[in-house]
This record gives C-alpha cells, sequence and structure tokens, in this order.
C-alpha cells in the first residue's frame, strides 16, 4: 500500500488547513490510518488515527478539540481538518496506515507499517 499526503501550507495562527491522504488500494476494514507529525529537532509524535472498522477515532491531548480526522466516501482516503492552528503546530505531516495495529499501540509509530511521504504545515504566529 502507497500512502501519498497533501495539504499542507503555511498558514496564520487561528487558521484551517485540511491533510489528506489516499492509499492507492482500497483498504479493508481492519486497516488503520493515522497522523504523525514531526518538527525539526524533535521525535514524530501521534495525531490522530482512524479505525475503519466502527469509524473509531484517536487524538493526542494537545490537538483534541482542535483536530478533526474522518474518512473520504472511498475507504481508502482519511483526511485530517486542522483549526484553530498553532504555532506549535507547525511540522511535518505523516500519514502512515496498517492492518495490523493494536488499541494499545495506536500511538507507535513502530506500530504502522505504512507511510506516506509527508506534508509540511507551517503555522505563523
Amino acid at each position: 500500500v502507497q500512502l501519498q499526503a497533501s495539504g499542507g501550507g503555511l498558514e496564520q495562527a487561528g487558521g484551517s488547513l485540511r491533510l489528506s491522504c489516499v492509499a492507492s488500494e482500497r483498504t479493508s476494514s481492519r486497516f488503520v490510518m493515522a497522523w504523525f507529525r514531526q518538527a525539526p529537532g524533535k521525535e514524530r509524535e501521534f495525531v490522530s488515527s482512524f479505525r475503519f472498522s466502527g469509524g473509531y477515532t484517536n487524538y493526542a491531548e494537545p490537538v483534541k478539540g482542535r483536530f478533526t480526522i474522518s474518512r473520504g466516501n472511498a475507504k481508502n482516503t482519511v483526511y485530517l481538518q486542522m483549526n484553530s492552528l498553532r504555532p506549535e503546530d507547525t511540522a511535518v505531516y505523516y500519514c502512515a496506515a496498517s492492518s495490523t495495529v493494536i488499541q494499545s499501540s495506536l500511538a507507535s509509530a513502530s506500530a504502522y507499517g505504512y507511510w506516506g511521504q509527508g506534508t509540511q504545515v507551517t503555522v505563523s504566529s
């Protein structure tokens, strides 16, 4: 499975951006697609995940209430709607996917076997 992330850009604090992640093939219901981000000099961190089976979502604390993950009509796309952006949201955002990740490992980058190329999000103050 190949993942293609897009939608990043430069936005002012308080603004919004929507990221898209498209998988090269239709994912089965057991798939989880997720977003991670990595700021300069920092480790990659979990942002949000979407489990196609049941539509369950998870969010990291810093983005709860501001970001929303959702799926597209086709079962190979997820979106990350980012509202009320802050300068600390500045990072390269990566989409990831896994057919085997368990609930307790959703926030662990090592649990995902498929990764997109990343898209830069820059939030100015």
